[in-house]
């Protein structure tokens, strides 16, 4: 029998610095092309914005939750003011989005600039292997992990605070010894061989973000709304640096995952918006909404109920209509998995044919501006 082969080290990929990169966006032509002036509303779409305002407003009276899961092309679009003006607003109790949305966010916040080009960057070994943006997102999830915080709330404290603060590696080993078992042990620990393996200094870690205003990720910290990260192992570039550790992007995936639960727990009469997330929004969703469902029947408790599900994107749906429920196993449409997944969660759920810059904008301008 022939050995087994064994893994590729990952440890010796090279990263180059970040300002090597030629970017293909600035953060100034992002939010240029996402202004109000440029997107006006089409006709047939003015009555179903004001029945998503109209269902959004209901929700906020009566304390249910909003949540708006999004992809990283909101981002790469220019809506970072926009979310964050409904963020500001009141409007949004919970956002969530994947890894990808988060790299786009902190690359803007840090440096204005943010994409590369991966037919080419691949075909040269350097797509991804970029040094600030694996080292500072890991090292976030690091320092937020002694504190029990998720990926969005370790990320978006250390763009507000540019940086973070680390411990002594004796005060690490010492609390190690001391206490083993104790829930932060396996966080420490990989602070730890961090912090030996790659020369992390104890203390203050200073890094200056130039646009944090902008940062969805930091403005839902400053408003102390959570948000959500739902990465994988190998979706996102930050999986391309030599510091890469699943355990540490696993376990603040898991905190989020049970902090996006708790959302779903008070979306009786609220409403999800999933705007251009094909993948991350459904497939979390339905397995969200199962535990809380669990969890609700075995404390004798109805299910999730009274919800509206408004899914965004510029696909066309399948040319199915999706009120009437799914499609039958031999249309195409039944595979459209950001439809299928939303049209099976309870509640009323409506498919939006719409370009995310006119949907979030025109929702937004017909918001009153506070809860």
């Amino acid at each position: 029998m022939k050995d087994f082969p064994t893994p590729l080290d990952l440890k010796q990929i090279k990263a180059y610095p970040l300002a090597q990169r030629r970017n293909l966006s600035t953060l100034e032509e992002l939010l240029t092309g996402a202004s109000e002036s440029n997107v006006p509303c089409p006709d047939e779409m003015v009555g179903r914005i004001r029945e998503c305002v109209t269902k959004i407003t209901a929700a906020r009276k009566r304390g249910a939750s909003v949540m708006l899961l999004y992809g990283a092309h909101l981002v790469k679009n220019g809506l970072l003011e926009v979310v964050n003006a409904l963020v500001a607003g009141g409007w949004v109790t919970h956002l969530a989005t994947n890894g990808a949305g988060t790299i786009h966010d902190w690359e803007l916040a840090f440096q204005g600039r943010t994409a590369e080009s991966v037919r080419d960057n691949v075909a040269t070994g350097t797509f991804g292997t970029w040094d600030e943006t694996g080292r500072n997102l890991q090292l976030a999830m690091l320092a937020g992990a002694l504190r029990g915080e998720g990926y969005g709330r370790s990320l978006g404290r250390f763009i507000v605070e540019n940086g973070t603060t680390l411990p002594t590696i004796e005060e690490l080993k010492k609390s190690l010894s001391a206490e083993p078992a104790h829930p932060l042990a396996p966080a420490r620990a990989e602070l730890l061989q961090a912090m030996v393996v790659y020369g992390l200094p104890a203390g203050r870690i200073e890094v200056k973000h130039q646009h944090p205003a902008s940062s969805i990720l930091a403005q839902a910290f400053r408003h102390n709304v959570p948000l959500t990260v739902h990465p994988g192992i190998g979706y996102d570039i930050i999986s391309n640096h030599p510091m890469f550790n699943g355990a540490v992007i696993g376990r603040a995936a898991t905190t989020d995952f049970a902090l996006f639960g708790r959302a779903v727990e008070g979306l009786d009469g609220g409403v999800v918006l999933s705007v251009g997330s094909a993948i991350m929004a459904p497939q979390v969703f339905e397995k969200s909404l199962s535990c809380v469902n669990n969890l609700r029947l075995q404390a004798g408790r109805k299910i999730v109920n009274g919800h509206t599900i408004y899914v965004v994107d510029i696909q066309d749906g399948g040319n199915w209509d999706w009120s009437q429920g799914e499609p039958p196993k031999d249309n195409p449409a039944y595979y459209l998995r950001f439809c299928k997944s939303f049209a099976r969660m309870g509640g009323t759920m409506n498919y939006v044919e719409c370009d995310n810059v006119v949907f979030l904008n025109n929702l937004l301008r017909q918001l009153p501006k506070m809860v």
